[in-house]
C-alpha cells in the first residue's frame, strides 16, 4: 500500500462543531434584517404605502426562509449545493412579496446574507485542530473540500491549506468525485497516495473511498457499525488523526 502525502479535510463538524456556529447566524441575521428594515422603513422611506408594510417578522419567519431555501433549491438544481447563492434568492422572493421594490429586495437581501457570514464566521476549532494542522503541513499536502459556505480565507486556519475548494460554489458538491479529484491534482498527488478526513458518511467516507482514497471517518454521532469496508478508520474526534497516520505509516 502507497505511504500517504495528501491529506484533504472536510470543514464543518469535522474541525468545529458547526451546529451552535449556524444556530446563531440563523437566528441572528434573521432578527438583524428585522430590526434594521423596520428602521429604514420608519425612518427613509418616503412612499406612504412602503412605510405601513410593519415588521417583515410578523409574515415571514425562519421557518418561511427555510421553506423558501428549499423550494429555491429545487427550482434550481445545479445550485443545490451553493447555500450562500440559495439562501440571498429565497430572501430576495420573501422581501419582493413583502412588498419591497426589486431594487431594495436586492439590496436588503445582501447586506442580511453578508450578516450572516460575518456571524457564520465566528467560530472556534476544536483546541487540537491548530498545533495539529501546524505539525501536519509540514509532512504532507493538505487540502479542505467544503461543501459549506465557510471561506478558510476568512479564518487563521487559511494558512494551514495549500489547497481550499468551496465544492457548492463548484456547483460539484460532494459526494461528486470532482471536488476530491481537483484537490489531489493540484497538490499533485493521487488517490492511492491520499487519505481523506470527514464526518459525512455519505459526502465524505462513500465518494473518497470509491475513489480510492483512504478515509479516516469521525464519527460525530458514536454510530459505532459493526465493520468498515477495507481503508476507512473510524475516529471519535479529529483529535486521534495523528495517530492514525502513525499506525498507517509504520
Amino acid at each position: 500500500m502507497a505511504l500517504i502525502d495528501t491529506l484533504t479535510f472536510d470543514l464543518d463538524d469535522t474541525l468545529w462543531d458547526n451546529h451552535p456556529v449556524m444556530e446563531r447566524a440563523e437566528h441572528e441575521h434573521h432578527a438583524w434584517l428585522d430590526d434594521a428594515l423596520a428602521t429604514w422603513l420608519d425612518e427613509t422611506v418616503v412612499d406612504e404605502a412602503i412605510r405601513r408594510l410593519g415588521r417583515y417578522s410578523e409574515g415571514y419567519t425562519l421557518e418561511h426562509y427555510l421553506q423558501r431555501r428549499l423550494d429555491v433549491a429545487r427550482r434550481h438544481p445545479l445550485r443545490r449545493g451553493d447555500f450562500t447563492w440559495l439562501r440571498e434568492r429565497a430572501l430576495v422572493e420573501l422581501l419582493e412579496e413583502f412588498g419591497l421594490p426589486r431594487s431594495a429586495a436586492h439590496l436588503w437581501a445582501a447586506a442580511a446574507i453578508e450578516r450572516f457570514l460575518t456571524l457564520r464566521h465566528e467560530l472556534t476549532p476544536y483546541p487540537e485542530v491548530v498545533p495539529m494542522l501546524d505539525d501536519l503541513r509540514s509532512r504532507y499536502g493538505l487540502a479542505a473540500i467544503t461543501n459549506g459556505n465557510a471561506d478558510l480565507r476568512r479564518l487563521e486556519l487559511a494558512h494551514h491549506f495549500s489547497v481550499i475548494i468551496a465544492a457548492g460554489e463548484m456547483l460539484t458538491p460532494k459526494p461528486d468525485a470532482r471536488p476530491f479529484l481537483a484537490a489531489l491534482a493540484r497538490l499533485g498527488s493521487t488517490p492511492s497516495r491520499a487519505l481523506h478526513v470527514g464526518d459525512s458518511w455519505n459526502e465524505d467516507v462513500l465518494p473518497a473511498w470509491r475513489l480510492g482514497m483512504r478515509v479516516a471517518w469521525i464519527d460525530k454521532r458514536n454510530e459505532r457499525p459493526a465493520s468498515l469496508p477495507d481503508g476507512v478508520y473510524r475516529l471519535a474526534h479529529v483529535r486521534e488523526l495523528p495517530a492514525l497516520l502513525e499506525r498507517l505509516g509504520r
